[in-house]
C-alpha cells in the first residue's frame, strides 16, 4: 500500500508526499482514507454538548436536535471533531445558494474584485445562471463568472499578501451563517463563539488546498468550523511540523469539521476533490428540498426551483466549503499594525488558502 508507506517514512516534509500521492487522479489507493461514515481503528465517539443547544434553535439553523447528532474525534488529534451531515433533510440547499447567490455580492470580496472593474462582478449569479443552465458535459465550454469564483471572504476580509485582518476592512458578517455557527460551536462546548470572518473556498475536480496552518486569527482559543457541501473530497490533517505525516479521511456533503484546542494550529491541506461516491450526479442527501413548515425564526430560506436548477448544475462538477473563525478574543483589539492594510490581495502561487491547482499559475487570472 503505496499511502500507507509514505505515512510510515516520515522525514522531512512527509506531509507534501502524501499531498501528491493523494493528488494525483489516477491515484486508487485510497484504504487508508478514514471514513466516518464506517468508523473504526483511530476513530472514537465524542460527546457533544447536547444541552448548549435547545432543540427548537437547531432546527432554526437547519440542524436535526443535537442528540440525533454523531461526532467523532481521532486518536492523537485532540481538539477535532468530525460530525458526518447533521443538516436536516433539504436545507444543505440554502447554504449552497446563499453562497453562489448571495455571499459573493457586494460588500463581501472574491477572487473576480482584484482583476475585474466593480461594475463587472457586481451580479454573479445574474451574468451566470443562464449558462450555468444550458451548461452541457462538455469540457470546452466556457467558464461563467461562478465557476471561475476560487474564494470569498466575509465580515473580518483576510488579506492574502500580509496573511492578517485588520480593523479597517471589514463588513458585516452574514447573520444566517453567524447563527449556524454559533449553534454549532455551542454543541461543541464553545457557547459564547462569535463568527467573526469566513473564507469561502470553491473547489472543481482539478482544484485542491495547499498546506497550510490556520494562524492569523488573534484568539487561538476559540474553535476553527469547516462546512462542505457538493462533491467529496479528501482531507489531510497532520501535526504542528510538516515533518508529520498527516491522516487522510473522506469529506461529504453536509459534514462538518470543527478543530480546537491542540488541533486547532495543526498543518492541513485538500489534497483532492472527489466525485460523490454514491455514483450519482448529486449525493442523495440534496435530493430533498427544505420541509414547508419551516419554524418561525429560521434562517433557512426556502429555494425556488429555478435558483436550485442553478446550483444543482453548479455542484455536479463543484464543492464548497466554509470555514468560519472568530478572529479576536472578547474586548480584544487589533494592534496597531493590523489596522494599516487596506484591501485584500490577491493570494500568491503557493496560498495556503486558494484552491491551488498542481500546475503552476499566475494567481491574477481567473
Amino acid at each position: 500500500m503505496a499511502a500507507a508507506a509514505l505515512t510510515r517514512e516520515g522525514g522531512e516534509d512527509a506531509f507534501r508526499r502524501l499531498f501528491r500521492f493523494y493528488r494525483q487522479r489516477d491515484a486508487s489507493d485510497l484504504r487508508g482514507v478514514v471514513d466516518f461514515s464506517a468508523p473504526g481503528g483511530q476513530v472514537f465517539r465524542s460527546q457533544l454538548s447536547i444541552s448548549s443547544v435547545s432543540d427548537q434553535d437547531a432546527y432554526r439553523a437547519g440542524l436535526r436536535p443535537v442528540s440525533q447528532w454523531k461526532a467523532y474525534g481521532l486518536s492523537g488529534y485532540p481538539g477535532f471533531i468530525f460530525i458526518p451531515n447533521p443538516f436536516l433533510p433539504g436545507c444543505q440547499r440554502h447554504w449552497v445558494k446563499q453562497c453562489l447567490k448571495l455571499y459573493p455580492e457586494k460588500p463581501n470580496v472574491c477572487n473576480l474584485d482584484l482583476h475585474m472593474a466593480p461594475e463587472k462582478t457586481t451580479d454573479l449569479w445574474g451574468q451566470s445562471k443562464e449558462q450555468l443552465r444550458r451548461k452541457g458535459s462538455s469540457k470546452w465550454e466556457p467558464r461563467s463568472l461562478l465557476e471561475k469564483l476560487r474564494w470569498v471572504t466575509l465580515g473580518y476580509h483576510y488579506n492574502w499578501d500580509s496573511k492578517k485582518y485588520s480593523a479597517n476592512h471589514h463588513t458585516p458578517f452574514p447573520s444566517d451563517l453567524a447563527f449556524l455557527s454559533e449553534q454549532v460551536a455551542a454543541a461543541c462546548g464553545f457557547r459564547g463563539f462569535q463568527a467573526q470572518a469566513g473564507i469561502l473556498n470553491y473547489y472543481h475536480f482539478d482544484s485542491s488546498l495547499g498546506i497550510h496552518v490556520d494562524e492569523s486569527e488573534l484568539d487561538h482559543s476559540r474553535p476553527l468550523l469547516s462546512f462542505s457541501f457538493g462533491q467529496s473530497s479528501i482531507f489531510l490533517l497532520g501535526g504542528l511540523k510538516r515533518e508529520e505525516a498527516p491522516t487522510a479521511m473522506f469529506m461529504h456533503s453536509g459534514d462538518i469539521m470543527v478543530m480546537s484546542g491542540f488541533s486547532r494550529l495543526l498543518y492541513h491541506a485538500v489534497p483532492r476533490v472527489l466525485p460523490n461516491p454514491e455514483g450519482t450526479a448529486l449525493p442523495s442527501c440534496l435530493d430533498q428540498a427544505p420541509s414547508s413548515d419551516l419554524p418561525v425564526g429560521s434562517v433557512i430560506e426556502h429555494s425556488s426551483e429555478e435558483d436550485w436548477q442553478v446550483c444543482a448544475k453548479y455542484l455536479q462538477s463543484s464543492r464548497i466549503n466554509m470555514t468560519v473563525r472568530q478572529v479576536l478574543a472578547e474586548g480584544q483589539k487589533f494592534p496597531e499594525e493590523y489596522g494599516t492594510n487596506g484591501k485584500g490581495q490577491a493570494p500568491p502561487e503557493d496560498s495556503h488558502h486558494e484552491n491551488c491547482k498542481a500546475k503552476r499559475h499566475k494567481p491574477n487570472t481567473v
